[in-house]
């Protein structure tokens, strides 16, 4: 895992069932996403203006309701808060971030995809 792919919203993209998939992989949200080789997928949360530097809690609305609802969904499907993350992001640095989320959700059997519970290698 990179830090490239800790989304602004503290979603670890490297997770996700569309970063891990075989075939028409997303690059992350960092790396901006084409639907169909056309057009950007556009994300209000990471195109906010209001955020002053890399992640949400550099807004002073941290944490704002499109993120709270973000958050409430990602924690009743998949057991995991990008509030949580950003708030350890905030506190330890992306390193260390990146670093536990390695542990993790990585292990000889591969990532472990949030979505639909399975490993990729």
């Amino acid at each position: 895992m990179n830090e490239n792919l800790i989304a602004p919203c503290g979603m670890n993209c490297g997770l996700c069932l569309n970063y891990l998939r075989a075939e028409n992989k997303c690059p992350g949200c960092i790396g901006g996403r084409k639907v169909n080789g056309k057009s950007c997928i556009k994300c209000g949360i990471k195109l906010c203006k209001e955020r002053k530097g890399d992640y949400c809690f550099d807004c002073d609305k941290f944490p704002c309701e499109r993120l709270k609802r973000l958050d409430k969904r990602y924690q009743e499907r998949y057991g995991m808060s990008e509030i949580e993350n950003l708030k350890n992001i905030r506190k330890r640095g992306i390193k260390v971030f990146v670093e536990n989320e390695e542990k993790k959700w990585v292990n000889v059997d591969g990532t472990f995809c949030v979505h639909n519970k399975k490993r990729y290698s």
